[in-house]
Order: structure tokens, then sequence, then C-alpha cells
């Protein structure tokens, strides 16, 4: 791998930078607001039902969270939710655009010590404004060659990110830190991945059971790949 790797691919959400304990941290928010109604856990089912069956119309981010916290919220209450929690659920989602960015241990160090010898490029999913604006306030922009805000990542949206980058999948390594949007499509094309599992991870991102592959490597830390390079 050391002689093929040319472009160096990095998922942003909880591998650069921490983002699914904030949405954890306003899902509680939302189901104490309709506790009333449900039991906590049983708003919280509620939501990710809503959630899987917008998915391919919202796509992933803030906003398309927003709208299905609202939506689940009308039909929990049968339509009689109070305008003031409709308030607080937009209340929640301005905050959650306004988190501060804090950059996971070892990243800054390890693009220093990559960048130069690999063109270096963010491939993540989400809203757009929401990902530049987190891009731009990371500190990080000038590291990479090339920014890609998908709307989903399967083995379609990684065969048009290695043609618009006129690469090659045996010269392509992506980072990430979900097995099922960073590492199986990318190795089912024939690239390599590397997994760097974060300690929370969204129920719709989870993979439990083990990989085994010739083009997969397991890491602790996202600096664990200088080992590999």
């Amino acid at each position: 791998m050391k002689n093929k790797i040319k472009t160096i691919a990095f998922d942003a959400d909880d591998t650069l930078w921490i983002n699914e304990p904030y949405f954890q941290e306003a899902e509680k928010q939302f189901c104490r607001l309709l506790e009333d109604y449900l039991p906590q856990h049983s708003v919280s089912q509620e939501l990710f039902k809503t959630e899987m069956k917008n998915l391919h119309l919202y796509g992933y981010g803030v906003k398309g969270f927003v709208l299905c916290m609202i939506e689940t919220a009308s039909r929990i209450s049968n339509a009689t939710v109070p305008v003031r929690l409709i308030d607080e659920i937009v209340i929640i989602g301005r905050e959650l655009l306004q988190k501060p960015i804090e950059l996971l241990s070892g990243v800054p160090e390890t693009l220093d010590k990559l960048k130069g010898d690999y063109r270096l490029i963010v491939a993540t999913k989400g809203d757009l404004l929401d990902q530049e604006r987190k891009l731009k306030n990371s500190g990080l922009e000038g590291y990479f060659h090339h920014i890609e805000i998908m709307s989903d990542k399967k083995i379609s949206d990684y065969q048009k990110l290695l043609k618009h980058l006129d690469c090659k999948p045996e010269n392509f390594l992506m980072l990430g830190n979900s097995i099922k949007s960073d590492i199986l499509p990318v190795l089912d094309l024939g690239g390599y991945a590397a997994h760097i599992p974060y300690h929370v991870t969204w129920v719709h991102e989870q993979h439990k059971s083990a990989l085994m592959h010739e083009n997969f490597m397991e890491l602790k830390s996202i600096d664990d790949i200088l080992n590999y390079l």
C-alpha cells in the first residue's frame, strides 16, 4: 500500500472533529420536551423512525434533523403540540448549528505530516452550509486539495468522487469512523480504508460484524495511519 496511495480522504464529523455527541444531547432535549406525550425512550424511537422515513428526502444534517423532530412532535401529540414547543425545537436546531468546533486528538499533527506527500481531501456527508461552516471554523481548510460534501456515501457516490479526482481505487485511501459509510463502499471499489472508531456512533451508522479485508486497517487514533504510510 505504501507505494500505491496518492490520495487520502478524511471523513469530517467524528473523524476530524466532534459531532455526534452534540446530536445526542439535542435528542435528549427533544425527548424531554415531549415526555408528557410518551416516555423519553419511546420519543427517541419515534424520532428515529421519522429520520429513516425521510432520509432519502432530507439527506443528512441538522436541518433535516429539525424537520424530523417537528414531524415527530406533531405525530405523537396527534397534532396538538403547542407552538411554544415547536419554537423550542427550532432553538435546539439553531444551537446545533452554532456549536464550537472541537478537533479530535492528533488531527492537525497528522495532517501536517501527510501534507505535501499526498493529495488530501475531505469526503463527508451532511448539509452543505453547515459542513462548510465547520470546516472554515476548524482551521483545517489549508490542508485540503478538495472538499466533497456528499449527499450519501454509497459505492456510486465514491465512483463519482474518484472520477472527479481522476484517481484509481487502488491509489485511494479513506479514513473515517463509520464502517458502513467510510469503509465498506471503498473496499468494494478496490480502494483502501482505515477505520478510526469513535466512542459514540449514530444507530444508522453502526456495523457490528467483524471485518476482514486485505485493504482494511483498524486504527486506534488518526495518527496510527502514519505507521502504514
